[in-house]
């Protein structure tokens, strides 16, 4: 018996963890494991207790009719302090400062592990925001939005720099850059619809110039923002094009990365004069 519901556990949390934020039948899992509902429920105690205690969210239980429960994936205060402070000191090492006064951070993003870790930590901050898709650009921009949709159930839409046949008829929206050039944005028209609450998600936010031709995006199709998340929101230019972004990290004006919420570093590197701009 005692084996059973070990496996039971684990089959059960399995599902839990494949499918976040999307509601699973109760019901339907008593069905499929031949026991009660009242087992069930005590099963699904167990794992949300668990899954709290290691601090990677928690089960919401749907007392209703329909009996359902969901994953709703979040970092712990703790689990989100911690791993922030090692992504500050991995991006903050000398092998990282590139010619020109770069850091590299390409590999940060494109790691799944990190990048998983990197989209549940941003979903955390708007949940309460009730999104119903999240939109990014392209290319830097599609790892970390495609894991801050998948922790929070949503689908993923895609501004890009240049229209594709591919993805049938778009909507070409223009942006001023700080150059004072004149970008354009496509949004495939099947993407969005006039009824989504978007959250905007961007890798880098320096002015927000970006970010301000997603916004358009969103705007020309009817869509209302509800939120925008960046993982690095520089501190200077002070004036962004955009207002309330909120942010994983941030770039102090002596290019010291810290994380958001603490008080920024004053003293710069002090091996490059010409201060660090992220890449």
């Amino acid at each position: 018996m005692r084996g059973q519901r070990i496996e039971r556990l684990i089959r059960i949390t399995s599902r839990f963890l494949s499918s976040p934020s999307s509601p699973i039948s109760l019901t339907g899992l008593a069905d499929d494991f031949s026991v009660s509902k009242t087992v069930i429920s005590d099963d699904v105690a167990v794992i949300d207790e668990t899954l709290q205690l290691e601090g990677f969210g928690r089960i919401v239980v749907d007392r209703g009719r329909a009996g359902g429960a969901a994953y709703v994936p979040s970092l712990s205060p703790l689990r989100r302090k911690t791993f922030l402070d090692e992504m500050v000191a991995r991006l903050g090492q000398s092998s990282r400062r590139l010619p020109a006064g770069f850091i590299y951070y390409a590999d940060v993003l494109f790691h799944p592990a990190t990048v998983e870790l990197l989209g549940l930590a941003l979903a955390s901050d708007f949940l309460a925001s009730k999104p119903t898709i999240v939109m990014t650009s392209e290319v830097k921009g599609i790892p970390l939005g495609l894991s801050a949709a998948r922790a929070l159930g949503l689908p993923l839409a895609l501004c890009r720099f240049r229209n594709r046949a591919s993805d049938g008829p778009a909507v070409c929206v223009h942006y001023p850059t700080p150059a004072g050039e004149a970008r354009a944005v496509y949004m495939g028209t099947k993407q969005l619809g006039s009824d989504d609450r978007v959250l905007i998600v961007d890798d880098f936010v320096r002015g927000g110039s970006t970010v301000a031709g997603m916004c358009q995006v969103s705007r020309e199709f009817g869509a209302q923002i509800v939120g925008v998340g960046a993982f690095i929101l520089a501190d200077e230019p002070a004036k962004k094009a955009v207002s309330g972004c909120q942010s994983l990290l941030r770039l102090s004006p002596g290019r010291r990365l810290y994380i958001s919420g603490e008080e920024a570093p004053t003293e710069p590197y002090d091996d490059d004069a010409e201060g660090l701009t992220v890449l």
